[in-house]
């Protein structure tokens, strides 16, 4: 065997191994997401307080102390968060009696209109249909409690260790090598760091239009309809598409004409075509240097594999891949590929 066969066969056995492990951490992270899960949305929290921590330590405010202010901070953030969730569905749940009416009306002069052999409405329990998804919710509350504990147990301890980490990359490698690691982690801290403070500017700013618009159409709940594009608006292109499914039909049961229901239908789409097609991509694009093709396969994939998390995860993750790509010679084709490709189009002369 020749040196160049014996080079190919090892370049094969290379790929199908790459192939294999990479099937086996799919297969591990679906299985085990329950644990997982709660890690990597410490690790990304860790991305955003760890510098805060860090600035901390170096005011010599002792790194225990440090870490509770900042848990505090987020756990306020989060109450506060919670507490809205809960007063909003209060307020639908009083509300829903009216809808309901109005709903069966709806289908009645709909029943009657086309003239149906049957009635829709036979056999329908709303009531217990609503309760139930109230049980269902309550009972991913519950989950969702648990989950959060195990976030800000991983938090806990990434962030105290956070400080102490350069040292610990200096007296593990050498200079160079450390110099080198360091460089690609500081490089993926502050894509995700850029990404996040630039799509919670945009969410924020998303979610106050569709408050304004759809308050001045005088649709009912218009803060919730608001606070749920601003949050949906994190997951890439089609949370925006979801956001906008309830106030339009809140608007078509309310509304006794067509013509309101189409005027927020036009809002909506002018709001999320401006920022969806416009801003966020000249905002995001030319500083992640992602190829729309490559979001898309990254929300696709992370969403099947986790789940919403991994809907929200999947561009910086992405990001995280093309960034570790593009610092190792034989794997940086791979980060070209996974580019926009704006710095390398050729211009005619």
């Amino acid at each position: 065997m020749n040196e160049k066969t014996r080079t190919h066969s090892i370049n094969m056995i290379i790929a199908l191994l790459s192939v294999l492990v990479i099937t086996a951490i799919c297969f591990v992270l679906r299985e085990a997401q329950q644990v997982i899960l709660p890690l990597i949305i410490a690790w990304l929290l860790s991305y955003i307080l760890g510098p805060v921590v860090t600035f901390m330590t170096r005011r010599r405010i002792p790194t225990g102390l440090a870490v509770t202010m900042v848990l505090l901070l987020l756990m306020g953030v989060g109450y506060l968060g919670g507490m809205f969730v809960i007063a909003r569905v209060q307020i639908f749940w009083m509300a829903f009696p009216a809808y309901q009416d109005r709903v069966m009306t709806l289908l009645r002069e709909a029943t009657a209109t086309w003239d149906m052999e049957f009635d829709p409405l036979v056999g329908i329990d709303w009531g217990g249909k609503l309760a139930g998804f109230m049980a269902g919710a309550g009972r991913w509350a519950i989950s969702f409690s648990m989950q959060l504990t195990m976030v800000i147990i991983y938090l806990i301890f990434l962030l105290l260790g956070k400080p102490f980490f350069n040292s610990k990359l200096d007296a593990a490698f050498s200079a160079r090598q450390a110099k080198r690691i360091g460089s690609v982690l500081g490089a993926i801290s502050s894509q995700i760091g850029v990404y996040l403070s630039l799509q919670l500017l945009i969410s924020a700013l998303t979610g106050f239009f569709v408050w304004l618009a759809l308050a001045w159409m005088q649709v009912d709940f218009a803060v919730t309809w608001g606070v749920l594009a601003f949050l949906l608006n994190f997951i890439p292109t089609v949370g925006s598409i979801v956001a906008s499914i309830p106030p339009l039909l809140i608007a078509f049961v309310q509304f006794e004409s067509l013509w309101p229901l189409l005027g927020v239908g036009l809002l909506l789409l002018v709001i999320q075509m401006t920022f969806g097609n416009f801003i966020s991509p000249k905002l995001l694009g030319e500083r992640l240097n992602l190829s729309p093709v490559v979001v898309l396969l990254s929300l696709v994939f992370w969403g099947w594999l986790l789940g919403i998390v991994g809907a929200l995860l999947s561009v910086p993750i992405a990001s995280s891949i093309k960034i570790v790509c593009e610092n190792f010679a034989p794997l940086r084709p791979i980060s070209i590929m996974m580019g926009s490709g704006r710095i390398y189009q050729r211009h005619p002369s």
